[in-house]
């Protein structure tokens, strides 16, 4: 019932994902949502975001932000970043995603979405098969409408977090076992 909002992956932050790994399997664009996925909500461009997209494209990465936000608040952050945006997305609409792919000239299986919400970051990407990062949100106190979603992706999360401990157990009981003794469950 919820997995189509289960993360393929998640992380503590976004400055922690390996992306020189991302790179080399052939992954060549990134969507980054801003408020609390690169900073606090409203803020400008830290030093940790500018020094992460400068590495981002030596890499080689084409990097666009998408945000729900106004343009104002997604150029002011890019002043520093010099990336494509795309504003006023309507996560998780599917045209943002591929405007933003369009102008990165990347396609869904050759890029990656990193942010901090299920219900609009995440599901948004996994709706036109992107492969996604979840992040935990880097400021615990957020507007009100989003403390009331974190209290449904607590439910989620808590779903996902089962499905991964099982999965990790049949794997174990697989490599124990092996092949030949293993049924997996219907």
């Amino acid at each position: 019932m919820f997995e189509r909002f289960f993360p393929d992956q998640t992380v503590g932050s976004t400055y922690s994902i390996n992306y020189e790994k991302l790179y080399r399997d052939g992954y060549r664009g990134i969507l980054f949502d801003i408020d609390n996925t690169l900073v606090e909500h409203g803020e400008g461009a830290s030093e940790k975001a500018k020094s992460l997209f400068e590495r981002l494209k030596k890499i080689g990465f084409e990097c666009c932000l998408i945000s729900n936000n106004k343009k104002k608040r997604v150029h002011m952050f890019n002043e520093d970043i010099g990336v494509h945006t795309v504003f006023n997305a309507h996560k998780p609409a599917k045209k943002g995603y591929y405007y933003a792919m369009e102008l990165m000239d990347t396609r869904p299986d050759n890029t990656v979405f990193v942010g901090d919400q299920l219900f609009t970051d995440i599901f948004g990407a996994k709706r036109i098969g992107m492969k996604n990062f979840l992040v935990k949100p880097i400021n615990k106190h957020e507007e009100f409408q989003i403390v009331l979603k974190r209290i449904l992706e607590k439910i989620v999360l808590r779903e996902y977090r089962c499905k991964m401990r099982a999965e990790k157990g049949r794997q174990r009981w697989k490599k124990k076992f092996g092949r030949k003794y293993f049924t997996p469950p219907r």
